[in-house]
């Protein structure tokens, strides 16, 4: 590929540059991803924190390779805000995030409720109820709570499970759906 006709950057280098700097607040980067679609396999993660204002576009993988860096963005939003507590997140559980995205053929980001969670964080949350589980994957950097205002929780949930990578839960009440990468297994309704 030749850009300008004097320098040339193989199309692998490019994707590259592309996915290191490709966050929400890249104006460029919604241009990039019509040029990207066609650049090989490459798996992308949108969300959107309530709780802190945060967004996240990111391609973090790129024909069979994680991008660091994007990786390590993902594991800062998905702390733990009410300690600012980061955890490596299990690639996994990313991964089962980002197909069934795919499969929902969703445009939207995902609304992230809940990432990783320190234990003083899950204790809390489980002193309120009883849905929180005591050995929580979440402690573990292995789920997420997750909406899309677009889809229902059944929608969503289905689309997970169709990934066989994990733990589907549906929270229809609370209106969010709890993906892991722990065993293959659903519950709720």
């Amino acid at each position: 590929m030749t850009i300008d006709g004097s320098s040339s950057m193989s199309r692998r280098a490019l994707l590259g540059a592309f996915a290191a700097t490709a966050i929400t607040a890249a104006p460029t980067f919604a241009n990039a991803a019509g040029f990207l679609r066609g650049g090989g396999d490459i798996r992308r993660i949108k969300m959107y924190s309530g709780r802190t204002g945060e967004r996240i576009d990111m391609i973090y993988w790129i024909e069979g390779n994680y991008v660091r860096e994007a990786v390590k963005e993902i594991n800062h939003f998905m702390r733990d805000w009410r300690t600012d507590g980061v955890k490596s997140m299990d690639l996994r559980t990313i991964d089962i995030m980002s197909a069934a995205h795919n499969l929902l053929d969703a445009t939207e980001p995902y609304m992230l409720l809940s990432g990783y969670r320190s234990p003083q964080t899950n204790a809390m949350l489980r002193s309120r109820s009883r849905g929180v589980a005591k050995n929580s994957l979440h402690m573990k950097g292995q789920a997420a709570d997750l909406r899309l205002s677009s889809r229902s929780v059944g929608q969503v949930a289905r689309a997970a499970a169709a990934c066989k990578g994990g733990g589907v839960g549906k929270y229809s009440r609370s209106n969010f759906v709890h993906m892991d990468c722990g065993v293959v297994r659903t519950w709720g309704r």
